[in-house]
């Protein structure tokens, strides 16, 4: 059930216009006004005094984090949305790598099945359906992917696992260049599913008829993908360059450098989405703290241990962006791309989450469907993840 009420007092909203000092008035699990004082009876108040107010952050690529991996227990994605909102991060999309069927299967059922018993509404990042990156992915540019796993685009394994934006699939990565691809995009996209172009050694040809055929998204720009070439340039300068398309980063100055993330943020504008393709040392003691890429043993790197707060911060201070604009990359930009009109912005009849960040952008507090999720003003860390 939403919360009976929630007011946030005294802070400076982010407001899709411009930012505003305003108290944000929730009454269930919606925004009902952003403005002077507060409705009466609303129940509970949230001291935002100092603070800037922003959309809870939403990660469209989250492999795991306090010691889960997706890959191997898909069960688990309650456990990782319960440690989310600490980073700041209201909304997710698991994201379920290259693997045997049955781990898609055992994904999307957890999804259905819903929280178990004891985790209570507004205390976790609400999963907006799976991202499947993979099998449908170049050999030849698969990254930390398995090459058993890898698949040619088979509308079969589609239909048969029933890749559906009503049986749970929000987006799917594949390479557009792969024989079949196309179809697969248009039918995908039939079947209500964002799909995204990546592990792929498109053409700059390949890449933009994949957008004609339905691509909307680019998965982690410059990463597992045919580099840039001033005579080829590829997915990658189609990415930066097609209006069409929403491209993902991955700001951790490990996967991009910083110089490389200012100019894709300077390219793509409002269509930067930032990611943190987190894995699961995110959160734990193997987690360097320094937000730096997890590898394999040979070196390849294999997702991250970003925080998305942090990207937001690390676009602000490599790119030179406004604060708005940065929060924007991971609230109303991945919003948009999954045609949530309700997510991502601050305005009556918005869904209530919200994440309140001090000046330095440090997460202060976190509040999902309208309750609190997390206050490090007054809530100690989960033992296992201190």
């Amino acid at each position: 059930m939403p919360g009976d009420g929630l007011t946030i007092t005294g802070g400076t909203v982010l407001a899709p216009a411009r930012s505003v000092a305003a108290d944000v008035v929730i009454a269930g699990d919606r925004v009902v006004s952003v403005a002077g004082a507060p409705l009466p009876g609303l129940g509970a108040t949230l001291d935002a005094a100092g603070l800037v107010v922003a959309p809870g952050l939403i990660d469209l690529q989250c492999n795991g984090a306090g010691g889960i991996d997706l890959a191997t227990e898909p069960e688990r994605l309650w456990e990782i949305a319960v440690l989310l909102p600490r980073w700041g991060v209201t909304a997710w999309l698991p994201t379920i790598v290259s693997g045997p069927a049955e781990v898609r299967r055992r994904a999307l059922g957890a999804l259905r099945a819903g929280p178990p018993d004891g985790v209570a509404p507004g205390r976790y990042a609400v999963p907006l359906g799976l991202h499947l990156e993979g099998p449908f992915l170049a050999p030849s540019h698969r990254g930390a992917h398995r090459r058993e796993h890898l698949a040619d685009p088979d509308p079969a394994v589609v239909a048969g696992e029933d890749w559906s934006a009503a049986a749970g699939v929000a987006l799917v990565t594949l390479a557009p260049e792969l024989p079949g691809a196309v179809d697969v995009v248009r039918d995908l996209v039939e079947r209500g599913v964002v799909v995204s172009a990546g592990h792929s050694g498109a053409t700059a040809g390949e890449a933009t008829a994949a957008a004609d055929a339905g691509v909307t998204y680019v998965t982690h720009l410059f990463d597992a993908m045919r580099p840039w070439h001033h005579r080829e340039p590829g997915l990658a300068g189609v990415a930066l360059t097609d209006p069409r398309l929403t491209v993902g980063v991955i700001a951790d100055g490990v996967h991009l450098h910083p110089t490389t993330v200012a100019v894709a943020a300077a390219a793509l504008g409002s269509r930067l989405s930032l990611v943190t393709d987190a894995v699961a040392a995110l959160g734990t003691a193997v987690d360097p703290g320094d937000a730096a890429g997890f590898r394999l043993d040979d070196g390849t790197l294999a997702g991250s241990t970003l925080p998305l707060d942090r990207a937001v911060r690390n676009v602000v201070a490599w790119a030179g962006v406004p604060v708005a604009s940065a929060v924007a990359a991971a609230t109303a930009t991945p919003a948009g791309l999954l045609g949530l009109a309700d997510r991502g912005t601050i305005m009556p009849g918005a869904v209530g989450d919200l994440v309140l960040i001090d000046r330095a952008g440090e997460v202060v507090a976190t509040v999902i469907g309208g309750r609190v999720a997390f206050d490090r003003r007054g809530m100690l860390p989960h033992p296992r993840y201190r």
